[in-house]
């Protein structure tokens, strides 16, 4: 699953730590297990294992990107440029921690990757979101509305094909083409 997790109740005001900064940057193999404690306190994210969030914050740091506040991680994007579609950045997940909600940090994570030189020939953002994940499918849809990129959807994964019922289906949303200048 990958997203944002979805929190339907009222937003609440900022606090505090909201108006601290947040820096953007690539990640390191010690963000592994911080990557890992993230994605456990941000339901409904899947949770994967200690070593392949390493292999995220190493492997593949050039597509990832890390957000830290006042030392403390707060936000991951990991993604990848699949080797048969070098045109696409596919984002597995997005992390965001309850602390950094609210100020746009998914899309500017997302963003901060597509700058980069590693992310030159990428045309297509690809992402599964399952259906009932709103705070997902809106920071998706938001970021290619404002960048005026067209969207399609389809299902990827089948709930019985593919997971023997036991999750969700995984709608796959592509973003794009778009014009390098407007990522």
């Amino acid at each position: 699953m990958l997203a944002e997790p979805t929190d339907t109740r009222p937003q609440k005001a900022p606090v505090a730590n909201n108006t601290a900064q947040i820096t953007l940057r690539k990640p390191e193999s010690q963000d592994g297990a911080r990557l890992h404690k993230l994605v456990r306190a941000c339901k409904p994210l899947d949770e994967n294992s200690t070593y392949c969030n390493l292999l995220q914050c190493t492997h593949f740091a050039d597509t990832c990107v890390a957000a830290e506040m006042d030392g403390e991680l707060v936000g991951f994007i990991s993604g990848y440029i699949p080797p048969k579609q070098p045109n696409t950045l596919f984002v597995w997940q997005v992390a965001v921690h309850e602390k950094a909600r609210g100020q746009g940090l998914a899309k500017r994570m997302l963003a901060e990757i597509l700058e980069r030189s590693e992310c030159n020939q990428v045309q297509f953002i690809e992402t599964t979101i399952t259906p009932d994940n709103e705070a997902s499918w809106a920071m998706f849809r938001s970021f290619a509305y404002a960048r005026r990129m067209p969207t399609e959807e389809f299902i990827l994964f089948d709930s019985r094909l593919h997971f023997s019922g036991e999750h969700k289906d995984e709608h796959l949303l592509r973003i794009g083409p778009f014009n390098r200048t407007n990522a």
